[in-house]
């Protein structure tokens, strides 16, 4: 959930100009791999024993 939350964060901070279109496009894929790790890791526990 606190994955989604980031990219809500990454959502807002575009929209008021905190941040440009580059630096959110950046972050915005690395909250996608996070995303991914996670899934793995829940779909997979037994490797993280």
């Amino acid at each position: 959930m606190e994955n989604s939350e980031t990219q809500v964060w990454l959502d807002f901070s575009l929209s008021c100009k905190y941040i440009n279109r580059e630096t959110y496009n950046d972050y915005l894929k690395r909250t996608e791999e996070v995303g991914k790790m996670l899934n793995h890791m829940i779909e997979n526990p037994e490797k993280y024993k």
